[in-house]
């Protein structure tokens, strides 16, 4: 299905989650740690991501440990033991063992659907002629591809720039993107460049598709 058919009233969508949650920071923190599940982090890390400060991320972690919907670890494999206070910090991480975690990642999900919607929506407005635009990596649970985002068009980069980072910093994670004109993306197929076919054989999503490929 078009990304485009998902919904037509994202925003009153997650207005209504915010205070389902009672909080936009507990909001944001849960949606993090959905984007995030095989990772843990301290607490700076989430206050850089999110942007948001140290006493509210702790009240709310404090908040999302009693619910068990995230749990506390020490030290996780991902993490270098070797560096300074590493083994002595506190790690948070999402817990898929929870009673509530199917429920809470459905609802999660549709958010996030919604949530890339309105992301979709401003690249076309604010972005230029844009002739196709897929989504796949993060987005789509691919991590062997090497870009979030491939953009073909006509496309206004500084406008693309400013919108990018605007939906980096609700969501947490740094986007990899792509640009291409459509006559340097027929040229690449045409080449079998290896980056653009990995792309199409991923799992991605169309949002926009005039090119019909």
């Amino acid at each position: 299905m078009p990304l485009t058919q998902l919904c037509t009233q994202p925003v009153n969508f997650n207005f209504m989650l915010e205070h389902l949650f009672g909080s936009k920071t507990r909001y944001r923190l849960l949606r993090f740690f959905f984007h995030n599940t095989e990772k843990s982090f301290f607490v700076r890390e989430l206050t850089r991501a999110l942007d948001v400060q140290i006493n509210a991320i702790r009240r709310e972690l404090e908040l999302l440990v009693k619910s068990t919907l995230v749990e506390e670890t020490t030290a996780p494999g991902h993490v270098d033991q070797t560096k300074a206070g590493a083994s002595l910090r506190k790690y948070y991480r999402l817990n898929i063992g929870s009673l509530m975690y199917p429920e809470m990642q459905a609802l999660l999900m549709k958010a996030q659907l919604l949530d890339e919607q309105v992301f979709v929506d401003s690249i076309r407005e604010e972005c230029g002629e844009i002739k196709l635009l897929l989504l796949t990596g993060r987005f789509a649970g691919e991590k062997d591809v090497q870009t979030d985002m491939l953009i073909v068009g006509d496309v206004k980069v500084r406008n693309l720039e400013k919108v990018i980072a605007s939906y980096e910093k609700d969501i947490g994670f740094a986007i990899r993107y792509t640009t291409l004109t459509v006559d340097e993306l027929y040229e690449r197929r045409h080449m079998m460049d290896k980056f653009i076919y990995s792309i199409f054989e991923a799992k991605h999503m169309r949002a926009v598709d005039e090119l019909n490929m």
